[in-house]
């Protein structure tokens, strides 16, 4: 766990509050540093992060409350694992966050946001030719974080940065699904164009429609391990 952390224990001494603690948690999660079931330890989290126990309990519980972590009598401390019943309640929540995000983005989106999302999608064609998923999903991720930089909407902000920290586990799955890297480009590229186009209203209605598909994608291999599944 110390490699999840690097760099964190040699920082300049100082106290690190237990939200501080809570925050990297949950980037570690929603990266898929670490992975669905993988177990925590007070102690090793503690070193690793220059703090005591007592703050990384403390810490434990916000994310307990966020529902990113669970603990489990003579088990200790695990990441949350989900079903796909719900993962899609997950994304139907987000797809209407997601689509006030894209109208807003599409309100207010200037010249060098247009830039930044044609140069994203560009991107993605590259990966999607190069057989790349990987890196096509961290892009998928990257574009969804600049729409919602230019949509500049604090609350959607506040209440996607939990939803997606849970969700984000199903996205490489998804990819591997048979067509639906092309489906997935395909939706990606008509979200920005509405959005360079100040489109608000199909703005929001293809965001919507995408984060749709990959529900139902995600029920569609919901009898497969889905709690196996590595966050990227």
């Amino acid at each position: 766990m110390a490699t999840i952390f690097h760099g964190l224990a040699d920082d300049p001494a100082r106290a690190r509050s237990a939200s501080d603690i809570a925050e990297y948690i949950r980037r570690a999660i929603a990266s898929g540093d670490l992975a669905p079931n993988e177990r925590l330890v007070e102690q090793d989290l503690a070193r690793d992060l220059n703090t005591n126990r007592s703050v990384i309990r403390t810490a434990f519980a916000h994310l307990e409350q966020q529902r990113l972590l669970v603990r489990e009598p003579n088990r200790g401390v695990r990441v949350r694992t989900y079903t796909a019943h719900e993962a899609v309640e997950i994304l139907e929540t987000r797809a209407a966050l997601e689509g006030l995000v894209a109208r807003c983005a599409a309100l207010r989106i200037d010249d060098e946001g247009k830039a930044a999302l044609l140069g994203i999608i560009g991107s993605m064609h590259a990966c999607r030719d190069s057989g790349d998923l990987l890196a096509y999903s961290q892009l998928n991720t990257k574009l969804h974080r600049a729409i919602l930089e230019i949509a500049n909407h604090e609350t959607a902000t506040m209440l996607l940065s939990s939803l997606q920290s849970q969700a984000v586990r199903y996205q490489f799955r998804t990819v591997l699904q048979p067509g639906r890297i092309a489906q997935s480009l395909g939706e990606h590229e008509v979200i920005v164009q509405a959005i360079v186009a100040h489109n608000p209203d199909d703005a929001e209605r293809t965001m919507r429609a995408h984060i749709g598909a990959v529900a139902q994608t995600v029920l569609a291999i919901g009898g497969k391990d889905l709690t196996a599944l590595r966050a990227i």
